[in-house]
């Protein structure tokens, strides 16, 4: 059996979806995550990305702020509407954001600051989805057997 690779991802590791309308950004973007040991998936437009959501178990998404064609406060708004649970990281080349995108998203990363940066902070929200989620089940198993 091969070990787990970049091209063959751990079945233990989170899948991302990183949403930008250039596709050799997302192609960029999905490399340097791989690397990381992420599982990603990529969608250019909205309707791509909540059929993404829909159809996989997503741990985290990666959104891309200036996008043509698609307004990201309207992406992150239906993405926290539809799925609340997955959080939404905010990438952006502006040091200041409107706040009514921010209380959309659930972390905001400067792109001087990729990769590592954005890295950080996927561990980081993966993490406490997880364990959120975790909590719940675990909940749910109790609420059941009472």
């Amino acid at each position: 059996m091969d070990s787990p690779t970049a091209e063959s991802p751990n079945l233990e590791s989170p899948t991302l979806l990183c949403i930008d309308d250039r596709a050799q950004v997302l192609a960029l973007r999905k490399a340097a995550l791989e690397q990381q040991g992420y599982s990603v998936k990529v969608a250019t437009c909205s309707y791509a990305a909540i059929k993404t959501l829909e159809e996989n178990e997503i741990a985290a998404v990666v959104l891309e702020y200036k996008q043509e064609g698609m307004d990201a406060e309207a992406v992150a708004y239906h993405i926290k509407h539809r799925f609340p649970r997955v959080p939404v990281i905010l990438v952006s080349a502006y040091a200041e954001m409107p706040q009514r995108i921010l209380w959309l998203v659930d972390e905001y990363v400067l792109k001087s600051e990729l990769p590592h940066g954005l890295v950080r902070i996927l561990r980081s929200q993966v993490q406490v989805a997880r364990k959120a989620t975790r909590s719940e089940e675990r909940g749910m198993v109790s609420a059941m057997a009472a």
